[in-house]
Order: structure tokens, then C-alpha cells, then sequence
């Protein structure tokens, strides 16, 4: 029916036939650029983000048997007293002026205090602490000192 009411090409005046084919054409250009291209270039960046995680994938099997052969991040040994073992990594961490003092507190805890501490640096002393001597913050008081960025820190710290 839609067939019929539509006029055929060759009735259609020269006029008329040029207007539908420059129209036809203009709508091919315009879903070649808004659909087509689009795509493509949705494509091409696929691959390549598939090409770079192959080659991650390649690197990561590479180096995966000298991480195993590696094994886990040494510990510091056990038999160190765990005073020592606080002062020396605060000094190391240079937190040595920030040490206010340290108490045992129990089977293998101290409390520490810390005054006037920059705050990244303890953060990162403690997680150093954790990772390499598996050493845990059991209970942290932590207040700003006034300065910014310095804090004033009680920590309870316990190895396992």
C-alpha cells in the first residue's frame, strides 16, 4: 500500500529526481560520519588497548617465575626487642625528633608517642612497619599539634 502512494522515479520530473538523489547522498555522508566513523575509530582504539594488554599480559608471565623465585618481602627478625625495633624504623622514617617516648604495654606491645609528627610520613612508617615486620597498630590517638600538616600521636602497636 506505502508503495502505491509513492510516486515512481519515472514519473517524477528531472528537478524532482536530481533533488532526491543530492538528498540521498547527503544522507549517505551524514551516516558514513555520525555512524560509521564513530565506529571505527571505537574499534581502532580497541585493538590497540588490546594489543597493550597483551603485551602486559607477555611482561607479567615473563617475570612471573623471578617474583615467585623471589618469595615474600623479608621480615626483620623476631628476636629484635621491639623498642629497637620502633626507634631504629621512627629514625630511619625520620620521625627521630618526633619520638616522644615508648612503653612496653603488655606481652609484645608498646604504646608510642609522637609529637610534632608530619602526619604522611607516619602513616608511611607505620605501613613500612606492617609490611616488612608485620607489626600492627592495635589502638592510634592522633590529634593535630596546630601546624599544619604536624600531629601529635599515641599509637599501641603490637607484632603478632
Amino acid at each position: 500500500m506505502a508503495a502505491r502512494s509513492l510516486p515512481s522515479l519515472a514519473t517524477l520530473s528531472v528537478r524532482e529526481r536530481r533533488v532526491l538523489a543530492i538528498g540521498g547522498a547527503i544522507a549517505a555522508v551524514l551516516f558514513v560520519m555520525a555512524v560509521v566513523w564513530p565506529l571505527e575509530r571505537g574499534v581502532a582504539r580497541a585493538h590497540r588497548a588490546v594489543a597493550h594488554k597483551s603485551a602486559e599480559l607477555t611482561w607479567m608471565r615473563r617475570v612471573a617465575p623471578e617474583l615467585a623465585a623471589a618469595g615474600a618481602p623479608s621480615r626483620a627478625p623476631a628476636s629484635l626487642p621491639l623498642i629497637v625495633l620502633i626507634d631504629q624504623s621512627a629514625h630511619q622514617a625520620g620521625l627521630g625528633t618526633s619520638l616522644a617516648g615508648s612503653t612496653p604495654s603488655g606481652s609484645g606491645a608498646l604504646s608510642v608517642q609522637l609529637q610534632h609528627a608530619p602526619f604522611d610520613q607516619m602513616v608511611a612508617w607505620l605501613a613500612r612497619l606492617q609490611q616488612r615486620s608485620g607489626i600492627e597498630v592495635t589502638a592510634a590517638r592522633i590529634e593535630s599539634s596546630g601546624a599544619p600538616g604536624l600531629v601529635n600521636a599515641s599509637l599501641d602497636l603490637k607484632r603478632p
